[in-house]
């Protein structure tokens, strides 16, 4: 019989400053977007002073700091770090792990003498191995599993890290679905949702009970399989293995407006830089690289520049990349404009060790091949862009703003926490 849990970190990225700042607990504190613009994650204390998710900043930075919120500029490196140390440490409890977000993961606990033990456990674990407070719900299937989780940290009188299905009798189960509204549902999105609930279906029991050919017809074989689900009938397997990306994306807002070609070709450099080493990771090559720069959509210039530069034959060496890219930025670039975003996509991906070859081109050099390992070998070992090429260097202008984030205390020789004695 399937079993599934669903552990996620509670309040992540707020949970992940405090584990090197136990100065921090009980305090409110947020967590802004890139270039500090909006608010992505929040404590629990943040939250009960009423603070929403990607709001403006600038709209409640006079709250913020009457109320002693502690405000942090998004720490994806350190965020990364402790994700993947989580996931360790759960994966060690189980058969079978999927990692399917930043902060949340399934298990496969069929077979389990005692899951709910297990999830306490797993709890414990976290806590006291990474310092990161998680939830855990079980279900006999992965959207049981998902909605037991939502049970375990925001339904009043279930709210204690740990939520299982089995606890409850039938009549039980329904009265407490009959409680979540359609949209907690994993997969019911908010249009959705507005669709079900125009048609009489505005809870978690509603979908479940929906006759399952009229979903089918009505909306989706998705949203059939998501009741069945709801069922305890388990439609959704464990994907151990990530699936390789069909298209590999790497864009960022700048801190400040640029017209500055070099400022631009140093972001798109390294974007590609970035974008590259994903694609090596996944084995894969690229046979077309997408640049595009666009100013603000809401100035008096709006221009959104973009082209697609084809290879030769396809590639996953930075060099190649970056060749093809800044030539599609030249291309695009419109002197005088003030820019706000750069960014590169990576397409027609296929496994490198099937690329159709150009019988007109020269065969990649194999020496490319070992300095691209060399590379990739030294910036995870040092950190990114310890190696990188020149271009990237042109000009550190394009950087996005960060005014209060936190050091990289688990990835970074010169920004490790120190311990002091007292004298």
């Amino acid at each position: 019989m399937s079993l599934f849990a669903l552990v996620d970190g509670n309040n992540f990225y707020a949970s992940c400053e405090r584990v090197f700042r136990p100065d921090l607990a009980g305090q409110p504190i947020v967590v802004l977007s890139n270039n500090d613009g909006c608010v992505v994650a929040a404590s629990a204390e943040a939250k009960a002073l009423g603070f929403k998710m990607f709001g403006p900043f600038f709209e409640i930075a006079g709250l913020c700091r009457r109320h002693g919120v502690r405000v942090f500029s998004s720490n994806y490196t350190l965020y990364g770090d402790m994700s993947r140390r989580m996931m360790a440490v759960l994966a060690q409890h189980a058969p079978g792990q999927e990692v399917y977000s930043i902060d949340e993961c399934f298990l496969d606990l069929a077979g389990a003498p005692d899951a709910d033990a297990l999830a306490w456990r797993m709890r414990e674990d976290v806590w006291r191995r990474i310092g990161i407070p998680v939830s855990v719900g079980i279900g006999a299937s992965k959207t049981l599993a998902k909605l037991a989780n939502h049970v375990a940290k925001r339904v009043e009188g279930w709210d204690d890290g740990v939520f299982d299905w089995r606890w409850l009798a039938p009549d039980e189960a329904d009265a407490l679905m009959s409680r979540l509204p359609v949209g907690k549902v994993w997969g019911v999105g908010p249009r959705l949702a507005a669709k079900l609930m125009e048609n009489g279906i505005d809870n978690a029991l509603g979908l479940k009970l929906a006759d399952p050919g009229w979903l089918k017809r009505r909306f989706s074989v998705t949203l059939e399989r998501t009741a069945a689900e709801l069922n305890g009938i388990s439609c959704l397997s464990l994907e151990e293995t990530a699936q390789p990306r069909q298209q590999i994306i790497a864009s960022r807002s700048f801190g400040e407006k640029t017209s500055d070609f070099p400022v631009l070709a140093a972001a798109i450099s390294h974007h590609i830089a970035r974008a590259g080493e994903k694609l090596r990771e996944q084995r894969g090559a690229a046979r077309l690289v997408g640049v595009s720069a666009r100013t603000s959509p809401f100035g008096d210039d709006p221009y959104h520049g973009y082209t697609v530069v084809p290879l030769a034959q396809p590639s996953d060496d930075t060099i190649e990349l970056t060749r093809a890219a800044l030539s599609g930025l030249r291309d695009i670039y419109r002197r005088g404009l003030r820019y706000q975003k750069a960014g590169v996509v990576l397409m027609e991906l296929s496994p490198r060790s099937r690329t159709q070859a150009d019988l007109f081109s020269a065969a990649p050099d194999p020496r490319r091949e070992r300095l691209m390992r060399a590379m990739d070998a030294i910036n995870r070992e040092y950190g990114h862009s310890c190696v990188k090429l020149a271009s990237e260097a042109l000009t550190p202008n394009w950087d996005m703003r960060q005014d209060q984030r936190s050091p990289c205390y688990s990835t970074r020789f010169d920004q490790l926490p120190l311990a002091r004695a007292d004298s």
